[in-house]
């Protein structure tokens, strides 16, 4: 009989980000199947790792791993071996090839890829330029962006937003009110790569009235109407096809997902832009 949960331990020397992202990732490809998460991050000394083998052994299951210090990661599989806890080092595999192609060693430090180089002030500089320009706000410099999106309300354009920024991409969006007019700039920016974001009707009334329920507002009003929505998204097409916008429909996308077609469509934009 198959398990339906079992105990999943995600110990790291660091954030415990990567682990969490893969373990996740590969979970989520059995229906079915819960797993029931003890993630321990900033595991680098004896002390703080013998409180995650007393977990480990209250509770045996998969233990998945990214331990740079050998000491520690032998005395972590030992305690698996002995509660029978099926182990794996995540980052092994791959730093094995890569020392194979290499054909060099690595240095053990742990949480390197946090490390305050030039690539994570560009990603904070990216976060406050995004959140700075979140829902049309400093419409004048808006060709300092990276990307800029455009949609009716809840087209999930500040989460993408912020998703983007931490990327390293900045991001402003702009969303589309009815009878207000997008911002002129929006027609006279060359360097931000512009993307419209829609979704169906439906999907947008449903996130709408879950908004005002929040609120505990009146819904009586054509924020919420099916035909009044319907006619905010055929205008919002009519406006990015007058201006050669890419579209992308987000009912069926995670954010992940989004952002992600929108990072390929950067790539292209910011290679033509050079170009020029």
């Amino acid at each position: 009989m198959g398990r339906s949960y079992f105990h999943l331990h995600l110990v790291s020397d660091s954030t415990g980000e990567t682990l969490i992202t893969v373990a996740r990732a590969v979970v989520a490809q059995y229906e079915g199947v819960a797993a029931i998460e003890h993630v321990y991050p900033l595991v680098r000394s004896n002390t703080q790792l013998e409180r995650v083998l007393s977990e480990i052994e209250n509770a045996p299951g998969i233990v998945l791993y990214t331990l740079v210090e050998q000491d520690l990661a032998q005395r972590l599989e030992e305690v698996c071996r002995n509660t029978g806890s099926p182990h794996l080092s995540v980052l092994e595999p791959v730093h094995a090839l890569l020392s194979s192609y290499l054909g060099t060693h690595s240095t053990a430090r742990p949480g390197a890829q946090h490390m305050l180089n030039a690539e994570y002030f560009k990603r904070i500089d990216a976060m406050n330029f995004t959140l700075l320009h979140d829902d049309g706000h400093l419409p004048h410099d808006l060709d300092e962006a990276d990307v800029i999106l455009v949609g009716v309300s809840r087209t999930s354009k500040t989460p993408t937003a912020i998703y983007l920024a931490n990327r390293g991409l900045k991001t402003a969006n702009i969303p589309l009110v009815p009878g207000v007019p997008p911002p002129a700039v929006l027609g006279t920016a060359r360097k931000a790569l512009i993307v419209g974001l829609v979704a169906t009707p439906e999907r947008i009334v449903q996130i709408r009235q879950n908004r005002l329920l929040s609120l505990k507002a009146d819904d009586d009003t054509s924020y919420v109407d099916r035909d009044a929505v319907a006619e905010e998204l055929a205008a919002s097409r009519r406006l990015f096809a007058r201006n050669g916008w890419p579209v992308i429909d987000v009912t069926r996308r995670s954010i992940e997902e989004t952002a992600a077609a929108i990072i390929d469509l950067y790539r292209d934009h910011r290679l033509r832009f050079i170009a020029e």
